[in-house]
């Protein structure tokens, strides 16, 4: 393929670059620091059309592809992996399912303003007792007059502290088949449970969700048949990884400049430590493991927009993209030596956002079954 980007690509990659250097990186460390959801940037975001970008006109938004998305994403992740990936739960996660399976009602009462911003909708997978094991999801819908009653309990629901709506994926009926149910935070029987802290991506909140016999309207299940959430499913999971890859991008490429930085400022025996060739080679091996990682998740979103195979492509970008950024920031705060673990310098933050990347869309020892599998296929 041909890994040149178009003029609209390069313009929306600048614009987001922009956006970046002049309204995140001033304040990252302290969105950071602060703990709290950074509602100002993400209205910003979505004043952009970030959220939108990938859905058609008709539904409002740009109809662009993955390969745009992905650009405009690691840029945001170079300067907030909390703001990236709160951007990325709105983009995708939070709203796809609508987009694709929700009622007239729900599209403009719930869709169309998270696309504005003004909603924020999180996705309800992960159980205490089940992670990527998705039979082993407990939470149960039952019939009743009018819709049906979730009970159960999820955990690691990113955004759950803000967010206006949840996707749930429950299993359902008799047969206990997954199921798609969309759940509003009026709705009475939903409870927010307690915040989880977490090593990095500080600004993001992820917290525990609890279903207490909690009312569910008919207009509300989004599966158009029981059973289905599997295969809803399968058909965003690559998105998932190749997005995910994508931020990793970012996270690296911020270490790496830091590298750079820092390496070509601070002198010791009279000279700056880039001249030594102990840091030329952390330099020379980061600033190629992230050039490997950019051709597989950008290969990876263009066999994704031009509807060729690629459950294995974007595995294998996920995998190589978010280890390959573990490793770039692990080095960068090696170059930085004590101020690699200093509070005032980015890295430390790098270090510890990057680990985001690893877990979601699959563990890189799930990912490397995908790909064994795929290959043996």
């Amino acid at each position: 393929m041909n890994f040149d980007l178009s003029d609209e690509q390069r313009a929306i990659r600048d614009s987001f670059a922009r956006f970046v250097d002049e309204r995140v990186l001033p304040q990252a460390a302290a969105i950071d620091e602060a703990r709290e959801f950074p509602r100002a940037l993400f209205g910003e975001l979505a004043a952009l059309g970030l959220f939108g970008l990938r859905y058609p006109e008709e539904a409002g938004g740009s109809g662009l592809g993955l390969t745009e998305f992905c650009l405009a994403l690691a840029e945001i992740a170079r300067g907030s992996m909390s703001l990236a990936g709160a951007a990325a739960m709105q983009s995708l996660m939070g709203t796809k399912f609508l987009h694709m399976l929700g009622n007239a009602d729900i599209v403009e009462r719930l869709f169309a303003p998270a696309l504005r911003g003004e909603k924020i909708g999180a996705v309800c997978m992960t159980e205490p007792d089940a992670g990527s094991d998705l039979d082993g999801i407990r939470t149960r819908a039952t019939r009743c007059d009018g819709g049906w009653r979730l009970n159960g309990r999820k955990t690691w629901v990113t955004s759950a502290p803000v967010a206006d709506f949840f996707t749930v994926f429950a299993q359902a009926g008799d047969e206990k088949k997954l199921t798609i149910f969309l759940v509003e935070r009026r709705f009475a029987g939903l409870h927010v449970g307690r915040e989880i802290h977490k090593m990095g991506v500080w600004a993001l909140p992820t917290s525990e969700l609890a279903f207490d016999d909690c009312f569910v309207p008919d207009s509300h299940q989004l599966s158009r048949e029981i059973g289905d959430g599997a295969a809803q499913l399968r058909k965003m999971l690559a998105e998932i990884r190749i997005i995910t890859g994508a931020m990793a991008l970012g996270v690296a490429r911020a270490a790496l400049a830091e590298a750079l930085r820092y390496s070509g400022e601070r002198r010791q025996f009279g000279k700056p430590i880039n001249r030594f060739q102990a840091i030329q080679l952390k330099l020379a091996e980061m600033a190629t493991e992230l050039e490997s990682a950019v051709h597989l998740v950008h290969y990876a979103a263009w066999l994704h927009s031009a509807g060729r195979p690629h459950h294995k492509e974007a595995a294998m970008a996920k995998l190589h993209a978010t280890e390959a950024a573990a490793r770039i920031c692990d080095q960068a705060a090696r170059v930085l030596a004590s101020y690699g673990y200093a509070m005032e310098y980015p890295v430390q933050r790098y270090l510890r956002d990057v680990r985001f990347t690893l877990i979601g869309g699959g563990t890189s020892e799930i990912l490397k079954l995908i790909i064994a599998k795929e290959l043996s296929s």
